[in-house]
């Protein structure tokens, strides 16, 4: 064996460490978490242990990157590689698969530099701030999450990454937990971001039962698929892109989600995570092909954000807001590239417009000195048409909208649960009343509780004997009235959270679902 057959050979077996590359950090994340429960991430000692743990593991997975680039550049990695088996859905395996393309390794790096690059930069930054170690904590499953969304080679690995990096948003978003506005920033990001989870645990599960696979090399199949089930397949996965990229009608979350410190904003919105569904549209490219008319949609959404974010980026006033929307102008026009068919443009304009926008969100706070300046005109075009203009200032009235039609109801939806939990599920395993809460006064009923489901059942056996013995057989009336009487007022409270329009329609929503 000559040197060069060695070397590659060598280059072969280090591809086997490619899973270093999203562990690493989440590695980091975990050890980070154990110094906080230990009580050992504050202080100056505990910053420089918590930024060293973030910094070492995404320059550990910048250097396994980098000798994986080498072996696809020498042509020696595969374009797919499986490591393991790790679970099964009905007969479809789901495995430790990475994907090794011209699309993930480009992003893989850009993703490993750009967070190493941002830790550096919020070690000085968040210097002694009373959440330092729970901001690089949030930071390192930020990073794994993205690094995993990049290589991952199926649809279940992407969803673990999809959904680290969306918590790890919440987490960052709400960085300054005692602030109002950032904590409802946080729920109005994480409450709108499920809505492209529940897509993309639709393609999942259409994936699994029309196309008997996960992986993205193979989703396509051989060309043969129905274009009605190829449409509903990939429906889902898209719906899960507009989501994450904020695309219309889902922008305002984007917006909410600048209240977390600027790193974070660099490195989520303005740089990586608004650029994920780029890549996933980029990834399922063969799929979408097959159905022109979801890419003619793709191409209308993406063009209608770009004016949107265009409109209102012309009447911004503070730093943050003036980068992030001319940031949806530009995903906007990587979503008519896609639609258009031209996926290595759109992947090619992603990983510019990340590299760049990353600087800038990285500079803003430099950037306070313009407020002492004037504000720039509004422009002519502008400025003339007043009922344009006050539009613009008001975002379209797009927040209002999506508060109304999808964060009320769902948080509605929170508190009827909540309710349904304190009036029946409580009382039925047991858990102590508080006799004192508004909710739980239709169940205080006299009943002694005791824990967990099998004593309450002997408790209540004893009661309803007893009270057979001694009200019931002797005077006629009174236990089995108090029964009905309980049996009535639950039925009551069912028949009073039915009753609400949101399950109206989604009972209607449901239907529609069974019919087609």
């Amino acid at each position: 064996m000559n040197d060069w057959d060695a070397f590659s050979a060598a280059l072969a077996a280090a591809l086997r460490l490619v899973w270093l590359v999203p562990v690493l950090p989440l590695f980091a994340a975990v050890l980070i978490a154990l110094l906080l429960l230990a009580a050992r991430g504050c202080g100056d000692s505990g910053e420089r242990l918590s930024a060293a743990l973030a910094s070492g593991t995404l320059l550990g997975a910048l250097v396994v990157l980098a000798v994986v680039d080498l072996a696809a550049l020498l042509g020696v990695a595969p374009g797919h590689l499986v490591a393991a088996d790790w679970l099964r859905i009905g007969r479809v395996p789901v495995r430790v698969s990475f994907a090794l393309d011209a699309y993930s390794l480009p992003a893989a790096t850009l993703i490993a530099l750009v967070a190493w690059i941002t830790v550096r930069f919020s070690t000085r930054y968040l210097h002694r701030e009373a959440g330092f170690s729970r901001f690089f904590l949030g930071l390192a499953l930020f990073a794994g999450g993205m690094l995993l969304i990049a290589l991952s080679g199926n649809a279940v690995m992407t969803f673990v990454g999809w959904e680290l990096a969306g918590f790890s948003s919440w987490l960052l978003v709400g960085y300054a937990w005692e602030r109002p506005a950032a904590t409802a920033s946080a729920q109005f990001v994480f409450v709108t971001n499920r809505v492209g989870d529940a897509g993309f645990l639709l393609g999942i599960g259409l994936a699994v039962w029309s196309a008997g696979t996960l992986e993205w090399a193979w989703l396509a199949g051989d060309g043969t698929m129905a274009t009605v089930t190829a449409r509903l397949l990939a429906a889902g996965f898209v719906l899960a892109a507009l989501v994450k990229s904020a695309q219309l009608p889902f922008t305002p979350w984007i917006t909410r989600a600048l209240e977390g410190p600027t790193p974070s904003s660099a490195i989520f919105y303005g740089s990586l995570m608004v650029h994920a569904g780029v890549y996933l549209l980029c990834r399922m490219q063969d799929l979408l092909l097959m159905v022109p008319d979801l890419l003619l949609v793709i191409a209308l959404i993406g063009l209608s954000t770009a004016f949107y974010a265009a409109l209102c980026a012309s009447v911004q006033s503070d730093v943050k807001s003036a980068l992030i929307y001319p940031t949806l102008a530009q995903v906007g026009l990587m979503l008519v590239f896609c639609g258009l068919g031209l996926f290595w443009i759109a992947a090619l304009h992603a990983g510019l417009h990340a590299a760049w926008r990353v600087v800038q969100f990285l500079l803003a706070p430099a950037w306070l000195n313009l407020a002492r300046r004037p504000a720039r005109p509004v422009p002519r075009w502008l400025a003339g048409r007043r009922w344009l203009y006050t539009a613009a200032l008001q975002r379209l009235w797009i927040e209002n909208l999506v508060y109304s039609l999808l964060i009320r109801p769902t948080l509605a939806l929170g508190r009827d649960l909540q309710a349904f939990d304190a009036q029946f599920i409580d009382p039925l395993i047991g858990t102590p009343v508080d006799d004192s809460h508004p909710s739980r006064s239709v169940v205080a009923g006299g009943l002694p509780h005791r824990p967990g489901l099998a004593g309450w059942a002997l408790t209540a056996v004893a009661r309803r004997l007893e009270d057979v013995e001694g009200q019931l057989l002797m005077s006629g009336d009174g236990a089995l009235e108090r029964v009905l009487r309980r049996t009535a007022g639950y039925a009551g409270t069912v028949e009073a959270l039915l009753e609400q329009p949101r399950y109206l329609m989604l009972m209607v929503m449901a239907t529609f679902a069974v019919i087609l």
